[in-house]
């Protein structure tokens, strides 16, 4: 057994967190925060089979597998979306692959992030989620043979 919380335990930490703030301003900047927290990916894997497709910002993000679960790390050359995907990676990182892919999501919309980005940041979102997920089934895959 591990001491690793829930997809859903996670997403409801963030959805309190989130409902701290008043205003979206803060929010942004919290979100930048936790941008700022995120360790550094070596420039190594700072390449383009490593870039999400579908950000208008750069992101690159590698995984690993390890003992039945996916750890994420990853980078992105803008703030707000160095932040967004650190949203993500506390959510998914050491999480089951299965997990994972069937997580819905629903956490971007009970904090408002998909209403209040810019659309080509809500894609990107959606493009990071994608990536994530598929990566997860790719694990599950392995795993499976």
């Amino acid at each position: 057994m591990t001491d690793t919380p829930t997809i859903k335990a996670i997403e409801e930490e963030i959805i309190e967190e989130f409902s701290l703030f008043d205003n979206w301003e803060d929010k942004y900047e919290y979100l930048i925060d936790m941008g700022k927290k995120l360790p550094k990916l070596d420039d190594a894997h700072k390449k383009d089979e490593n870039k999400i497709r579908g950000c208008q910002s750069t992101v690159w993000m590698v995984s690993e597998y390890k003992n039945g679960r996916i750890f994420y790390k990853a980078d992105s050359d803008a703030m707000i979306v160095k932040g967004l995907i650190s949203m993500l990676i506390r959510v998914f990182s050491g999480q089951k692959p299965a997990d994972i892919v069937s997580a819905d999501m629903k956490f971007i919309d009970t904090i408002g992030m998909s209403t209040h980005l810019a659309q080509t940041r809500s894609n990107g979102l959606r493009s990071m989620i994608k990536q994530m997920k598929l990566d997860a089934m790719v694990w599950a895959s392995k795993e499976n043979n």
